[in-house]
């Protein structure tokens, strides 16, 4: 057997698919996530990110060809078809004060998600004092367009994420919202009817007032509350109006009023 081809699975061990840990159909779902595939994406993601995305599709797919390396079921140099036929991209859209960035593996959409439009070398610490905060991103979450969105586990990692770049500790605030949305995400998981579940509005309606400390929005933060999304998500996709989008929206908005006011 080649270099390039991906060695079979040994014994009861199984190789972690592309099926197993994105949302994609086809053959690509099939495929074990080799070490050149991540290698690749990992390349393309620092070249047209300047970085590889916490919790993004690079980083799931390093995981995985690790665990697949280790487990005796591929090669370190193999490398699956589709990538090596079609190879792996990253592309970024504008659409208003968000950069969107899709992954692809082939043809199949392996991840997508906002950045903020923001410089790499933006300091953190020199917002102005009437800069947009956290809190004030959460509660914009609560009224944009996924208000109505049932909390899920992506979401509430969102939040516990925001929570402690708005508190500086490494864990969340008994009984705040990063517990309460998490309860909130149990919850929903039991509840058969949409109409009882608890939605975003539910728990970000001034999110503000229920953080014990606050700060304005920078890169850092936006960039680590995708990360806690993304990581909780099989698409890897995150949400439309959701808290990462917020998230990076208000880092974008930060970072503009920042230059216009220098």
């Amino acid at each position: 057997m080649s270099q390039e081809q991906l060695k079979k699975p040994q014994g009861e061990q199984d190789p972690i698919k592309y099926g197993d840990v994105f949302k994609v159909s086809d053959e690509l779902a099939f495929k074990p996530i080799a070490p050149r595939d991540a290698a690749l994406m990992q390349a393309t993601e620092n070249q047209a990110l300047g970085q590889t995305q916490k919790g993004g599709p690079a980083s799931v797919m390093q995981s995985a060809a690790t665990e697949n390396l280790r487990a005796g079921v591929v090669g370190r140099q193999d490398i699956s078809d589709v990538a090596r036929n079609e190879g792996v991209s990253v592309t970024e859209t504008k659409v208003g004060c968000h950069r969107v960035i899709t992954e692809f593996v082939g043809r199949h959409v392996v991840g997508q998600f906002v950045e903020p439009d923001v410089p790499m070398n933006t300091p953190g610490t020199a917002l102005e004092r009437d800069a947009i905060t956290i809190g004030e991103a959460l509660e914009a979450s609560a009224i944009a367009g996924a208000s109505d969105k049932p909390v899920d586990e992506s979401d509430a990692a969102a939040i516990q994420a925001a929570e402690m770049r708005a508190t500086g500790k490494n864990e969340t605030e008994p009984g705040g919202l990063g517990a309460r949305a998490q309860s909130a995400a149990t919850r929903n998981t039991r509840t058969v009817s949409h109409s009882h579940k608890t939605t975003l509005s539910d728990v970000l309606t001034d999110a503000k007032e229920k953080l014990p400390a606050d700060k304005a929005v920078t890169r850092e933060d936006a960039e680590g509350v995708i990360g806690a999304e993304l990581r909780n998500k099989l698409d890897m996709r995150t949400t439309p109006g959701g808290v990462a989008a917020s998230m990076a929206a208000a880092a974008t908005l930060n970072q503009n009023r920042q230059v216009t006011d220098a």
